[in-house]
């Protein structure tokens, strides 16, 4: 049996750049950013007192309050990204034929840690008889993709991939897979986290993983810049709906890219720090490229992992220097955490989303806040202005605490 080609006809985001694909696209052109003093919760005792916030969020007017009260943060970004990739691609699940023809495949790196921090206070405080019932079934990273599928009517293959920060990208190469070997015609994949918490925080601050440029939000996130200090963290997510050619084009679907290939790997070095030289990501690219079937020219751009942390970023560097050689000198990157922030389990759905718009619009978002470039980073980073260019084919990267990497190829369709 042949397998599918896999196509991208829908896409959702709920992102601290905006809540919609084109306020989302048309801000990281723009070189916009998303970063603010957090208002969440008083962060005045932190190291860290800056996030990328979704700000005003409010779920579709067709999920009903009480629904929405049995949702934490993080699934209720996914629901309604999901909603909006349907309605972009025209799919009402209720109107297709077979609803076990379409699945779930969502992404999530932490779950409700909001729930938890909340529940437990009331445990502490109150007793155990004050937890809530819908503690557990709130907080669970898979709720995102049962959420979903409650909420759509979608009854396929449904999966939850939980592996840090290359959740999303896993989520989206799963259901590439499921639909190359025929067990659905479409999937909602992607990723989506909400852990802008006192928790989170504190844990990511402690691991001097984050960025303390907090006089200056807008200027605190700078990948490949000399005087990167760690990441800033954001939330939201960010979601594709893949369908088969063969589905798409019964259907007269816009087609917005193809997705060619996907490899993923592990380090197996750290539980945090990448594998020196980035062998583990080069070999996920290299795997991802065998798997497009293309030819390594035919890849102009990647969307980096990006994080602006001193050591992922340099490792990042030299993987691509690994996979492409001379090849290298010639391609063009960027970081889309350059202004969102990193959003930890959904970055590789953002992300993804941002890829299949560069090859659909035939534009590349800038780096911001590159303005000293570290030495151990030479490649072309698109610092300062958006680029408008002839693009056949990019790799969006994601690495993830224990080592994961994972790498999605796109190609313009």
């Amino acid at each position: 049996m042949s397998q599918q080609r896999v196509v991208v006809t829908g896409m959702g985001v709920i992102s601290p750049l905006g809540q919609d694909v084109q306020t989302f696209w048309q801000a990281l052109l723009a070189g916009q950013n998303g970063i603010s003093e957090i208002e969440r919760f008083d962060a005045s005792a932190f190291e860290t007192r800056i996030a990328g916030s979704v700000k005003d969020f409010k779920l579709p007017a067709q999920i009903p309050h009480i629904d929405a009260r049995r949702m934490a943060r993080f699934t209720q970004f996914a629901v309604a990204a999901a909603l909006q990739a349907l309605e972009q691609a025209g799919v009402v699940v209720a109107e297709l034929a077979d609803p076990y023809r379409i699945g779930v495949s969502i992404g999530c790196g932490i779950g409700g840690l909001d729930i938890v921090e909340e529940q437990h206070l009331n445990l502490i405080s109150k007793g155990p008889r004050r937890v809530s019932p819908l503690l557990v079934p709130m907080f669970i990273p898979n709720m995102a993709a049962g959420q979903v599928a409650i909420h759509t009517g979608a009854q396929g293959p449904n999966i939850c991939p939980v592996t840090a920060c290359a959740s999303a990208a896993h989520a989206i190469g799963e259901a590439y897979r499921i639909i190359q070997r025929g067990e659905a015609d479409l999937m909602i994949a992607g990723g989506t986290e909400a852990a802008i918490t006192r928790l989170s925080m504190a844990g990511f601050i402690s691991a001097k993983t984050m960025s303390t440029h907090n006089q200056n939000p807008a200027a605190a996130s700078r990948p490949f810049d000399r005087d990167r200090d760690g990441f800033v963290m954001g939330e939201g997510a960010g979601l594709l709906l893949l369908e088969s050619l063969e589905s798409a084009q019964q259907r007269q679907a816009t087609i917005f890219a193809e997705l060619v290939g996907f490899g993923m790997t592990n380090d197996a070095f750290h539980i945090t720090a990448p594998m020196p030289e980035g062998q583990g990501l080069a070999r996920a690219m290299q795997t991802a490229i065998a798997c497009s079937g293309l030819e390594l020219e035919a890849f102009g751009y990647i969307n980096a992992h990006g994080t602006s942390t001193p050591l992922n970023d340099i490792t990042e560097t030299q993987a691509i220097k690994q996979v492409f050689g001379e090849h290298a000198k010639k391609l063009m990157l960027s970081s889309t955490k350059s202004m969102t922030g990193h959003l930890l389990g959904a970055a590789g759905g953002i992300e993804a989303v941002a890829s299949v718009m560069s090859l659909y619009e035939q534009k590349l978002h800038p780096t911001r806040n590159l303005e000293h470039p570290d030495p151990a980073c030479d490649l072309d980073y698109i610092p300062g202005l958006a680029r408008e260019v002839k693009l056949q084919a990019l790799l969006s990267n994601s690495m993830g605490f224990g080592g994961h990497n994972a790498v999605l190829a796109f190609q313009r369709f």
